[in-house]
């Protein structure tokens, strides 16, 4: 007697069917109601399908009738396979060639490596030798372990690599899985004397591969070049990816923004205010010479712009812009005489009269000068908007003369 014939009714079969009318009712139900040929049918499937991965595994069946339903563990059920999976693997395909069932074997894990390169092989293009260890099916034993015939499957597990025990709390049971210890979860034995030498039974060897990675002009940071079935192999399962990542360096001269560069030119204030000409070091070490026209005065901090040296775009290769910040060097103090600032007065534009209301109060005052860190922790201040506890500012000291 059974406790349950819930699984049985399902595939419309008695309870004392043997593995073979098993399997002949699940063929003839799985394709009366594959979703493929009746779209309506997708529980009527995964149900038949459910009951078919019960009452085909003897150990889970005995329990089935002993317990009932409630005596399979969580995992006793489809086992993590869907319904689909089983029918494919039960058929050997996708019988009806509609939506995607996994066919082959599966695809092995991506391997994933970070390429540093700078400016100058992003401007150019470059191709760069990657060297990588990787595993390999063994050339000696063909991926077998050992020689022909030699590898048997685990009678304790099966093959699956898994042993079930089963554990009585109460009226309920628990099952348990373990990895097998008489096979340590491969799932086959292989006698010592029999293991490829090669390998040592393992399968696989390791080996080191040269990778050749073709760094084309203008790619992005970030970006991937893709080397199929390149990483690690292993038996029955089809080789990922490796995958190289991008990453661009900083560069000590430009700023990289997509296709545009940035670069801060310094120049002195004769050639800010009289016009000249300064050299830009390129990404090719080219020397770009930039004329300013005499009487255009060049303003701290102002941009301007060379099209069509930036950049090179992906592919096409078409160039950005290169924007251009100025920082005008000045002069130290006391650099000239009075007499050469008398000069100055004469050529520059007249000093703008004070903005002073008439009858407002007045007092003369001195500036004082600060070093470099007083400067900085003002700068600090000024740009956070901070406020010392007594309200004042950084300590500053009159410079001794």
């Amino acid at each position: 007697m059974v406790k349950d014939t819930k699984f049985y009714d399902v595939l419309e079969v008695p309870p004392n069917a043997t593995d073979s009318e098993i399997k002949k009712a699940y063929r003839k139900l799985a394709l009366k109601y594959h979703p493929d040929k009746n779209p309506n049918t997708a529980d009527k499937f995964k149900e038949i399908g459910h009951a078919f991965e019960i009452l085909s595994d003897r150990e889970k069946r005995d329990i089935y009738d002993q317990f009932g339903e409630e005596g399979l563990s969580n995992d006793g059920g489809m086992g993590g396979m869907s319904a689909e999976d089983l029918f494919s693997s039960f058929f050997g395909g996708n019988v009806f060639g509609g939506r995607g069932t996994r066919h082959g074997p599966r695809k092995g894990k991506p391997l994933k490596h970070v390429l540093k390169v700078s400016l100058e092989d992003i401007y150019l293009g470059k191709t760069t030798k990657l060297s990588l260890n990787k595993n390999v099916i063994c050339p000696k034993c063909e991926g077998r372990g050992g020689k022909e015939g030699a590898v048997k499957q685990c009678t304790t597990c099966k093959g699956s690599g898994v042993k079930v025990s089963l554990r009585t709390l109460g009226p309920m049971v628990q099952q348990i899985q373990q990895s097998c210890d008489a096979c340590n979860g491969e799932g086959e034995i292989i006698k010592e004397k029999d293991k490829c030498k090669h390998c040592s039974g393992k399968k696989i060897v390791n080996e080191r591969k040269v990778l050749e990675v073709h760094i084309d002009k203008g790619m992005k940071n970030g970006q991937e070049i893709t080397f199929s079935g390149e990483a690690d192999q292993s038996p029955g399962i089809e080789p990922g990816d490796v995958i190289i990542q991008i990453e661009e360096k900083s560069h000590d001269r430009f700023q990289r923004r997509g296709d545009d560069l940035y670069y801060t030119a310094k120049i002195n204030l004769l050639t800010a205010l009289a016009g000249g000409q300064f050299a830009i070091k390129h990404l090719d070490e080219r020397y770009l010479v930039v004329n300013i026209e005499a009487g255009e005065v060049i303003k701290p901090d102002q941009l301007k712009a060379i099209r069509h040296h930036g950049m090179p775009s992906y592919r096409h290769h078409d160039f950005g812009t290169l924007f251009v910040k100025f920082d005008i060097e000045f002069p130290p103090s006391n650099w000239v005489d009075k007499q050469v600032i008398m000069t100055l007065e004469n050529i520059l534009p007249s000093r703008p009269e004070l903005a002073i209301p008439e009858n407002a109060m007045t007092e003369d005052v001195e500036l004082t000068t600060m070093n470099d860190e007083q400067q900085r922790s003002a700068s600090n201040h000024m740009a956070n908007g901070e406020e010392e506890e007594e309200g004042h500012g950084p300590s500053v000291q009159c410079a001794q003369q």
